[in-house]
């Protein structure tokens, strides 16, 4: 298999498992009168992508390759920004989700071209499938601003 498609594997991952540690905070220290629906809405999010970190690091390894599981290796391999120290508004933390989720399909199509290129067809189902999840999320967010 593509080495190349791997270390976008891993970018995917990266990416992937970033946005969920950042939706779990911003889950955690949501405030104001829209708490109880983003609260929710941030819940639903950060448990499909719980899930999908694991697919991918499986992934990754049934293409014979370890899959990067510490913050040191994520740092070096992530394009999205970790959460801020202090967390935002919430109205600010919808807008930097719907941020992400735009940014992580970006990363997402990469590695679909890859594997289109490749013919691998279940990692090309595993990225359609994220794509199509990952757009329905900001499409979510962007509703809720």
């Amino acid at each position: 298999m593509s080495n190349s498609l791997v270390s976008k594997l891993k970018v995917v991952l990266a990416d992937s498992y970033t946005l969920y540690l950042k939706t779990q905070n911003f889950h955690w220290n949501v405030t104001g009168p829209s708490f109880q629906s983003l609260h929710n809405l941030f819940e639903e999010q950060y448990n499909d992508l719980f899930e999908a970190n694991d697919e991918i690091a499986e992934r990754i390894r049934t293409l014979g390759e370890a899959a990067p599981g510490s913050f040191e290796q994520f740092l070096g391999l992530k394009t999205i920004d970790e959460a801020p120290a202090t967390p935002p508004a919430a109205n600010a933390m919808v807008q930097e989700l719907a941020q992400d989720q735009d940014r992580i399909v970006a990363t997402l199509t990469a590695a679909l071209k890859e594997a289109q290129a490749n013919d691998d067809e279940a990692t090309i189902g595993l990225l359609v499938d994220r794509i199509t999840t990952h757009e329905k999320n900001g499409w979510m967010l962007k509703s809720s601003i």
